[in-house]
């Protein structure tokens, strides 16, 4: 008897909410929702998307609105759908508005689900997100969402006095995720807006991005610890397994990010900086939480640690100063005279385009009397030394070499005298004469 009358009442339900002309007249409202707001949209969209795309420095945010511009048809569609279902519900029953307010429900899930996820960058998780967060809040507007959320917590284990039931785990791993996502992006919009000031320096600017996004992260996860059920106290009973872990199992994670904010506090390095690291030259690009990224001039990255650069030395070519002093060695042959050698090094150190001539002079020395020449040095300053060091001395012999032979002064060639305390006598063998006479 049961089972005849649930089958009567959903006949009655089909018979009361489907199968009547107000469901045609719903169905029809949101087809002519769905044509309009296509049409508005494929006029409007264009121009509101090249205005948006003239945001600059926050790429995060900018792909939340690209996102959102590229998705008017479905504001549109809310907007029309939301009121006609305001005026469904003042003119009408119930029965008359129940297909337009689910389509709204359903329309908007949608749209705030596809922007959102818009941001994960994982094309195919993107895609499981904005399925599963649509699917559930489907069931909701159909009211199968507590059928489905109590089957789910039917599904438990008993660990002691701890009831861990699918639910639950389902309800951690959602919370969790989406407020570290959120956590995320609130962060890195952060880190772009304080990229943006003028007033700090950059590597102020970096610690306060990195504090940020580690206290937001935190603080997500403390939150969904919490709205999960699970009791923050109890945590504590971790901490001495913690402490061991920190202390062996992550000491080099830890010593690096204790050295990245010392490194941040103390402002030794920053990013624009060109530095030297034994064998490594470059400037530095980026400062993480465990390393520093490095990219030379022939383009490689290296990412080091952040200790070694608390525990080995450092070269910091624009720690102070961006000004950084150059020494050519260069010999000229015995017969030049050494005071226009100098003026005319000096001369053409002055006309090389990098060289900053302002900030000091260059000048020139002889060194020494070497074994095939006289040797000089040519000390000049840059201000450029993330554009390279070698291409700069090389400009600056090639024009030597150019100004020296103008001026007809010669570069020596290495040369060796031979004296011979006993005369030697230099002979002819006897078949010299045929031989030469073949050779002909």
């Amino acid at each position: 008897m049961d089972f005849l009358q649930a089958i009567e009442a959903t006949e009655s339900w089909l018979r009361t909410m489907v199968l009547n002309e107000w469901t045609l007249y719903q169905l029809a409202l949101i087809a002519v929702g769905y044509l309009v707001s296509r049409i508005l949209a494929k006029h409007i969209e264009p121009a509101v998307e090249a205005r948006a795309r003239t945001i600059k420095g926050n790429p995060d945010l900018l792909r939340v609105i690209i996102a959102f511009m590229r998705r008017l048809k479905w504001v549109f569609l809310i907007i029309w759908l939301w009121i006609a279902d305001v005026l469904l519900l003042r003119y009408g029953w119930p029965s008359y508005r129940w297909l337009v307010s689910t389509a709204l429900t359903l329309a908007a899930a949608w749209f705030v689900i596809s922007v959102l996820t818009r941001i994960i960058r994982n094309l195919v998780l993107a895609r499981v997100v904005a399925v599963a967060g649509w699917s559930y809040f489907a069931l909701y507007a159909l009211g199968l969402d507590e059928v489905v959320l109590a089957a789910l917590d039917g599904v438990a284990i008993n660990l002691g006095a701890v009831r861990l039931s699918m639910l639950i785990v389902l309800k951690a791993i959602v919370l969790s995720a989406a407020l570290i996502w959120a956590a995320v992006l609130i962060g890195n919009v952060t880190a772009h807006w304080i990229d943006r000031s003028g007033d700090l320096t950059p590597s102020f600017k970096v610690l306060i991005s990195k504090l940020i996004k580690i206290g937001l992260i935190m603080f997500a996860g403390a939150v969904a610890l919490s709205a999960t059920g699970v009791d923050l106290t109890a945590l504590t009973i971790f901490s001495g397994a913690v402490g061991v872990g920190i202390g062996f199992g992550l000491q080099k994670v830890v010593s690096n990010f204790i050295s990245g904010i010392i490194i941040l506090l103390d402002k030794s390095i920053k990013p624009g900086d060109t530095i030297t690291l034994g064998d490594t030259f470059g400037s530095i690009r980026d400062l993480r939480s465990r390393f520093v990224s490095v990219i030379t001039r022939d383009g490689k990255e290296y990412l080091i640690p952040n200790e070694d650069f608390i525990s080995q030395q450092v070269v910091n070519w624009s720690f102070s100063s961006e000004y950084v002093r150059i020494e050519v060695d260069f010999g000229t042959s015995f017969d030049s005279d050494p005071h226009e050698v100098v003026r005319i090094a000096i001369e053409t150190a002055k006309a090389t385009p990098r060289v900053a001539s302002t900030y000091a002079q260059p000048v020139c020395w002889m060194t020494g009397f070497g074994a095939s020449s006289l040797d000089f040095k040519l000390r000049f300053w840059i201000s450029d030394p993330s554009n390279g060091l070698t291409n700069i001395r090389g400009q600056v012999l090639l024009a030597l070499w150019d100004a020296f032979k103008a001026a007809g002064i010669s570069i020596p060639f290495p040369h060796r005298e031979i004296i011979m305390k006993t005369p030697v006598e230099v002979t002819r063998g006897p078949n010299y004469a045929d031989k030469a006479g073949a050779a002909e």
